[in-house]
């Protein structure tokens, strides 16, 4: 695992494509980060295409919880990346924000972008869901990429302890059963998600009335 930045410039020759992978709990900045890197590899003159899944704000689109976003792909499970960056060749880099909820057949076309056409992948994701079990599509990301990078924005459990790992929260109570992907945020709705410690997951307490989160 290394600490390498994410925002490092990235010189315009011919070389090797990259494949990364950041992850972290919600609200650590993965989408922050997806969006201020296609900027800065946009601004040196790198053409780079930008893709989701399951934005938190319901289109087609990348958002961060501090305001910002951007257009994006909306990526469905019948999607061939391959033949979507194709198509929009010229192409130096993919940004793939909730790559978590891709397929994992979609996962082994990323590797092909970078193996067979040197183009850059940037990942972003959760490692793992309510349960605290990893999502396929992470784990192949874990099992392939060249680098894998836990991001550094810190994130706190309601107790102040680091927070690892996402809650789902239903009705005001954690729940550990369900599909695994059910899209909801982490503000006051009927589903929502909360960030916890270890501790706090494997028992289940979400916190005081009135707490943070």
């Amino acid at each position: 695992m290394t600490e390498t930045s994410a925002l490092s410039a990235v010189p315009a020759v011919s070389r090797d494509g990259v494949l990364r992978f950041y992850f972290g709990p919600m609200d650590c900045g993965k989408s922050t980060l997806a969006l201020q890197m296609n900027y800065n590899h946009g601004r040196q003159g790198r053409r780079g295409l930008v893709l989701t899944k399951h934005d938190r704000s319901g289109s087609a689109q990348v958002t961060s919880r501090i305001g910002l976003g951007s257009e994006a792909v909306e990526v469905d499970d019948d999607l061939d990346l391959v033949a979507l960056v194709r198509a929009h060749q010229p192409i130096d880099y993919v940004i793939c924000d909730e790559a978590c909820f891709y397929t994992v057949a979609q996962i082994e076309q990323l590797a092909d972008l970078t193996d067979d056409y040197g183009i850059d992948v940037y990942a972003f994701g959760l490692a793992s869901d309510f349960r605290s079990r990893m999502f396929p599509a992470a784990q192949r990301l874990f099992e392939l990429a060249d680098e894998i990078n836990r991001l550094q924005v810190e994130v706190l459990c309601w107790c102040g302890r680091p927070g690892r790992l996402n809650a789902r929260v239903v009705g005001g109570n954690m729940t550990r059963t369900g599909e695994q992907v059910v899209i909801g945020d982490t503000g006051a709705a009927p589903i929502r998600y909360q960030v916890l410690c270890r501790r706090h997951h494997r028992s289940g307490e979400l916190g005081l009335p009135g707490l943070p989160g």
